[in-house]
């Protein structure tokens, strides 16, 4: 089977025509140079999607980006995700049928599941919780028209778009749809909330840094309280700055995160919604690996390796990273590869994330 007759194949697994999957992918890559026209020349075998499109086309059509590289194609695993799709589609339209008729959850209820799925993300990550995650949010859908749900959604969706770490456009994408739902709230701390936490996962993440700032800068606009939100803001903004090699810049947003972090740092320490020391220490540490200070990072390390849950070995690894990256940024490019690797590779398959690829991708690719 060659890959246009797989795009095909799957398409029409999905429902979609032409035109359908060619504007799924324009809203997932963030281009709209894909015409129906293009999707025809790809499955007529006219012309070959190159490796950005071939990644899109995996992420939309719900399958791994394998199966569609595969030269000689790969009939079973087409098979198995075709046989795949009919089963996500009934758990989804399920949920919401279930919810509309019978079920009817209060706003309580939807906060009390968001805050559940905060804690499940910490520990399982992203994989275990974004099909269930998927169900929730068409159940939640039926009951937008209580603005204290959108809320709760905003909070939900964000979290969903964390799930797409492995691909940032779809990621940014359920971002600006998070921002969009905290607006439908009118709710002031959500609005802040949503856009800083966003802003915050793209610049750990070193990806989508224009759309962060300019989330991050919304949400200082919106409050100069001292919230979790505007912590999160903080700190995205020193993470972008970092990036951008301004070091001046990058310290004194951390120092006013700092600040911040002060007055509403929480107890929680196993939430994704939470800003516990830990996790305040770790968000530090990537900040100064990424500007090379080598004394202020040793410390913030230190002090999140003393207090990190035994339970997140995942983010123990993220520290070692850390400091892998830190060795490259101040000379030692080699050595903090090397470093680098070794912890990953400790930290069973299963436990890699999308993120700590991309950390580690960011190392070796430093600069002094």
């Amino acid at each position: 089977m060659t890959v246009g007759s797989q795009i095909r194949t799957l398409r029409l697994a999905h429902g979609w025509s032409e035109r359908e999957l060619a504007d799924q992918l324009c809203r997932v890559s963030g281009h709209d140079t894909i015409s129906k026209r293009e999707v025809r020349r790809w499955e007529l075998g006219n012309v070959t999607p190159g490796p950005f499109w071939l990644a899109h086309l995996a992420c939309v059509l719900q399958v791994p980006e394998g199966v569609l590289n595969a030269r000689r194609g790969d009939l079973l695993a087409v098979a198995g995700a075709i046989t795949l799709v009919p089963a996500v589609a009934s758990d989804l339209i399920g949920a919401g049928f279930a919810t509309a008729l019978w079920d009817r959850p209060t706003p309580d209820y939807w906060e009390a599941r968001a805050d559940e799925y905060g804690h499940l993300y910490m520990s399982l990550g992203t994989a275990d919780v974004q099909r269930q995650l998927a169900c929730d949010l068409i159940a939640v859908q039926s009951q937008l028209a209580n603005p204290n749900v959108w809320a709760t959604a905003s909070r939900l969706v964000t979290l969903y778009g964390k799930t797409f770490a492995d691909v940032p456009s779809k990621a940014a994408d359920w971002y600006r749809t998070a921002v969009a739902s905290a607006d439908e709230s009118g709710d002031l701390p959500a609005r802040v909330w949503a856009r800083a936490h966003s802003a915050l996962t793209l610049a750990y993440w070193g990806t989508s840094l224009d759309e962060a700032d300019a989330m991050a800068d919304q949400a200082l606009e919106l409050s100069d309280r001292s919230t979790l939100g505007r912590l999160n803001a903080c700190l995205a903004k020193a993470h972008i700055a970092a990036l951008r090699d301004d070091k001046t810049a990058a310290l004194n947003w951390l120092g006013q995160g700092t600040n911040i972090f002060d007055v509403v740092s929480s107890d929680d320490p196993l939430s994704d919604y939470a800003m516990p020391e830990w996790r305040m220490a770790t968000i530090s540490s990537l900040v100064l690996s990424r500007i090379g200070d080598e004394r202020r990072a040793a410390e913030v390390q230190d002090v999140a390796s003393r207090v990190l849950p035994e339970s997140l070995p995942r983010f123990a690894t993220h520290l070692e990273l850390h400091r892998g990256l830190l060795l490259a940024k101040t000379g030692d490019k080699q050595g903090g590869v090397a470093y680098a690797r070794a912890a990953l590779d400790k930290l069973p398959a299963g436990r890699h994330s999308a993120t700590l690829r991309a950390m580690m991708g960011e190392i070796k690719h430093a600069t002094v």
